[in-house]
Protein backbone atom coordinates (compact mmCIF):
# COMPACT_ATOMS: atom_id res chain seq x y z
CA UNK A 1 0.00 0.00 0.00
CA UNK A 2 1.65 3.36 -0.93
CA UNK A 3 1.46 6.73 0.99
CA UNK A 4 -1.19 8.11 -1.08
CA UNK A 5 -3.62 5.27 -0.70
CA UNK A 6 -3.56 6.02 3.31
CA UNK A 7 -4.85 9.75 2.09
CA UNK A 8 -9.03 10.74 2.68
CA UNK A 9 -11.29 10.43 5.40
CA UNK A 10 -12.15 8.06 8.04
CA UNK A 11 -14.75 7.35 10.90
CA UNK A 12 -12.37 6.23 13.05
CA UNK A 13 -8.28 6.44 13.84
CA UNK A 14 -6.97 4.40 16.42
CA UNK A 15 -3.18 4.74 17.70
CA UNK A 16 -1.49 1.14 18.26
CA UNK A 17 1.43 1.96 19.94
CA UNK A 18 4.37 1.25 20.25
CA UNK A 19 3.96 4.21 22.74
CA UNK A 20 2.62 7.91 22.88
CA UNK A 21 3.64 9.02 20.45
CA UNK A 22 1.20 8.20 17.85
CA UNK A 23 -1.34 9.47 20.14
CA UNK A 24 -0.26 13.04 20.73
CA UNK A 25 0.03 13.24 17.00
CA UNK A 26 -3.13 12.45 16.25
CA UNK A 27 -4.57 14.75 18.78
CA UNK A 28 -2.18 17.19 16.99
CA UNK A 29 -3.47 17.01 13.98
CA UNK A 30 -6.87 17.00 15.43
CA UNK A 31 -7.25 13.25 14.02
CA UNK A 32 -8.13 11.71 17.63
CA UNK A 33 -11.79 12.10 18.38
CA UNK A 34 -11.49 9.50 20.85
CA UNK A 35 -9.49 7.08 23.07
CA UNK A 36 -7.92 4.52 22.79
CA UNK A 37 -6.75 1.18 25.11
CA UNK A 38 -3.54 1.32 24.12
CA UNK A 39 -2.87 5.63 24.44
CA UNK A 40 -0.47 6.28 27.19
CA UNK A 41 0.53 2.65 27.39
CA UNK A 42 3.96 1.51 25.76
CA UNK A 43 4.06 -2.02 23.51
CA UNK A 44 7.19 -2.44 22.69
CA UNK A 45 5.98 -5.68 20.16
CA UNK A 46 3.31 -5.50 17.91
CA UNK A 47 2.63 -9.41 18.19
CA UNK A 48 1.71 -8.49 21.60
CA UNK A 49 -0.94 -6.16 20.28
CA UNK A 50 -1.46 -8.51 17.49
CA UNK A 51 -2.78 -11.00 20.20
CA UNK A 52 -4.75 -8.27 22.44
CA UNK A 53 -7.10 -7.45 19.15
CA UNK A 54 -7.18 -11.33 18.52
CA UNK A 55 -8.12 -11.76 22.19
CA UNK A 56 -10.63 -8.96 21.64
CA UNK A 57 -8.86 -7.42 25.02
CA UNK A 58 -9.43 -10.04 27.02
CA UNK A 59 -7.97 -10.26 30.52
CA UNK A 60 -6.06 -6.99 29.32
CA UNK A 61 -5.01 -5.04 32.52
CA UNK A 62 -6.75 -7.75 34.78
CA UNK A 63 -4.58 -7.05 38.06
CA UNK A 64 -4.05 -10.97 39.04
CA UNK A 65 -1.75 -10.00 36.02
CA UNK A 66 -0.24 -6.22 36.68
CA UNK A 67 3.10 -6.07 38.65
CA UNK A 68 4.83 -2.97 39.54
CA UNK A 69 8.53 -2.41 37.91
CA UNK A 70 11.18 0.25 37.89
CA UNK A 71 10.42 3.48 35.88
CA UNK A 72 8.20 6.95 36.74
CA UNK A 73 7.02 9.13 34.25
CA UNK A 74 4.35 11.56 34.72
CA UNK A 75 0.88 11.45 35.55
CA UNK A 76 -1.91 12.19 32.76
CA UNK A 77 -5.13 12.78 32.14
CA UNK A 78 -5.47 11.76 28.52
CA UNK A 79 -1.92 13.40 27.20
CA UNK A 80 -2.34 16.46 29.22
CA UNK A 81 0.32 16.24 32.14
CA UNK A 82 -0.87 16.37 35.96
CA UNK A 83 1.84 19.13 37.72
CA UNK A 84 4.13 17.63 39.84
CA UNK A 85 2.49 14.27 39.97
CA UNK A 86 4.73 11.11 38.85
CA UNK A 87 3.27 7.96 38.13
CA UNK A 88 4.65 4.15 38.58
CA UNK A 89 5.13 1.78 35.24
CA UNK A 90 3.03 -1.26 35.72
CA UNK A 91 3.24 -4.23 33.67
CA UNK A 92 0.76 -6.09 32.00
CA UNK A 93 2.28 -9.41 32.51
CA UNK A 94 -0.25 -11.74 30.30
CA UNK A 95 0.56 -8.93 27.33
CA UNK A 96 3.84 -7.75 27.90
CA UNK A 97 1.92 -4.07 27.77
CA UNK A 98 3.22 -1.29 30.24
CA UNK A 99 0.73 1.47 32.03
CA UNK A 100 3.26 4.61 32.40
CA UNK A 101 0.76 6.98 32.97
CA UNK A 102 -2.21 6.09 34.89
CA UNK A 103 -0.87 5.01 38.23
CA UNK A 104 0.19 7.77 40.76
CA UNK A 105 3.03 7.99 43.13
CA UNK A 106 1.28 9.38 46.76
CA UNK A 107 2.77 9.36 49.83
CA UNK A 108 1.89 6.27 52.26
CA UNK A 109 -0.80 4.90 49.14
CA UNK A 110 -0.79 1.60 47.29
CA UNK A 111 -0.38 1.33 43.50
CA UNK A 112 -3.18 -0.55 43.34
CA UNK A 113 -5.70 1.82 45.92
CA UNK A 114 -6.44 3.90 41.83
CA UNK A 115 -7.50 0.03 39.86
CA UNK A 116 -10.66 0.58 39.91
CA UNK A 117 -11.04 3.87 38.68
CA UNK A 118 -8.43 2.78 36.00
CA UNK A 119 -10.56 -0.70 35.33
CA UNK A 120 -13.37 1.33 34.62
CA UNK A 121 -11.53 3.70 32.17
CA UNK A 122 -10.15 1.06 30.51
CA UNK A 123 -13.00 -0.91 30.01
CA UNK A 124 -14.66 2.45 28.23
CA UNK A 125 -11.97 2.18 26.05
CA UNK A 126 -12.09 -0.77 25.02
CA UNK A 127 -15.78 -1.01 24.26
CA UNK A 128 -15.71 1.94 22.56
CA UNK A 129 -12.76 0.50 20.12
CA UNK A 130 -14.77 -2.58 19.86
CA UNK A 131 -17.86 -0.82 18.83
CA UNK A 132 -15.82 1.24 16.42
CA UNK A 133 -13.99 -1.60 14.50
CA UNK A 134 -17.52 -3.28 14.15
CA UNK A 135 -19.43 0.28 12.87
CA UNK A 136 -16.96 2.34 11.44
CA UNK A 137 -16.79 2.53 7.14
CA UNK A 138 -13.55 3.21 7.34
CA UNK A 139 -10.92 3.06 9.74
CA UNK A 140 -7.10 3.82 10.20
CA UNK A 141 -4.63 2.15 12.47
CA UNK A 142 -1.29 4.10 13.46
CA UNK A 143 1.68 1.85 14.53
CA UNK A 144 5.29 3.34 15.80
CA UNK A 145 7.87 0.53 14.76
CA UNK A 146 6.84 -3.21 13.58
CA UNK A 147 8.68 -5.97 11.42
CA UNK A 148 7.29 -7.34 8.27
CA UNK A 149 6.11 -10.64 10.01
CA UNK A 150 4.26 -8.39 12.19
CA UNK A 151 2.73 -6.69 9.86
CA UNK A 152 1.34 -9.24 8.41
CA UNK A 153 0.07 -10.76 11.31
CA UNK A 154 -1.84 -7.62 12.03
CA UNK A 155 -3.52 -7.15 9.00
CA UNK A 156 -4.74 -10.98 9.03
CA UNK A 157 -6.23 -10.06 12.55
CA UNK A 158 -7.93 -6.92 11.64
CA UNK A 159 -9.51 -8.83 8.88
CA UNK A 160 -11.01 -11.10 11.03
CA UNK A 161 -12.05 -8.52 13.62
CA UNK A 162 -12.88 -5.02 11.54
CA UNK A 163 -16.10 -5.49 9.37
CA UNK A 164 -15.77 -1.88 7.40
CA UNK A 165 -12.81 -1.11 5.40
CA UNK A 166 -9.80 -0.73 7.19
CA UNK A 167 -5.96 0.96 6.68
CA UNK A 168 -2.64 0.18 8.47
CA UNK A 169 -0.08 3.20 8.98
CA UNK A 170 3.36 1.63 10.35
CA UNK A 171 6.55 4.04 10.36
CA UNK A 172 9.29 2.03 11.19
CA UNK A 173 12.41 4.24 12.73
CA UNK A 174 15.87 4.03 11.06
CA UNK A 175 18.83 5.89 12.61
CA UNK A 176 20.62 6.52 9.63
CA UNK A 177 17.02 7.50 7.21
CA UNK A 178 17.18 12.15 7.26
CA UNK A 179 13.92 11.61 5.10
CA UNK A 180 10.40 9.44 5.21
CA UNK A 181 10.08 6.49 2.43
CA UNK A 182 8.29 3.82 1.50
CA UNK A 183 9.19 0.29 2.42
CA UNK A 184 8.25 -2.22 -0.38
CA UNK A 185 6.27 -4.53 1.72
CA UNK A 186 3.45 -5.61 -0.94
CA UNK A 187 0.57 -5.79 1.56
CA UNK A 188 -2.29 -4.81 0.67
CA UNK A 189 -4.05 -2.84 3.56
CA UNK A 190 -0.29 -1.67 4.90
CA UNK A 191 1.83 1.30 3.97
CA UNK A 192 4.77 0.74 5.80
CA UNK A 193 7.63 3.59 5.78
CA UNK A 194 10.96 4.13 7.34
CA UNK A 195 11.23 7.21 9.13
CA UNK A 196 13.71 9.42 11.04
CA UNK A 197 14.16 7.73 14.39
CA UNK A 198 13.03 10.64 16.68
CA UNK A 199 9.29 9.64 17.22
CA UNK A 200 8.71 13.25 18.31
CA UNK A 201 9.99 15.03 15.29
CA UNK A 202 6.80 16.86 13.93
CA UNK A 203 7.93 17.23 10.40
CA UNK A 204 7.22 13.43 9.91
CA UNK A 205 3.92 12.91 11.57
CA UNK A 206 3.01 16.08 9.61
CA UNK A 207 4.36 14.69 6.70
CA UNK A 208 2.20 11.20 6.96
CA UNK A 209 -0.72 12.91 8.10
CA UNK A 210 -0.91 15.58 5.26
CA UNK A 211 -4.44 14.81 3.86
CA UNK A 212 -5.89 12.26 6.79
CA UNK A 213 -8.90 13.41 7.78
CA UNK A 214 -11.74 12.73 10.34
CA UNK A 215 -15.31 12.55 8.63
Amino acid sequence: MKLYEIKGSYDAIVSLGSACNPSLQLKRHHLRPFSGPLDWHVSLSLSDVNRLLKNKFDNFMNLSNMILIDGVAHLLDDGDPIQSVQSHFVKDTYYNILSVHDFPIMPNQHWTTVYPTYREKMKRRIDRLMDKMQTSRTILFVRWAATYDQAVELQSVLSETVNGQFSVLILCPAEITPVVSLLDWDLERVCALEVPADPNRNATWDYVFQGVKMN
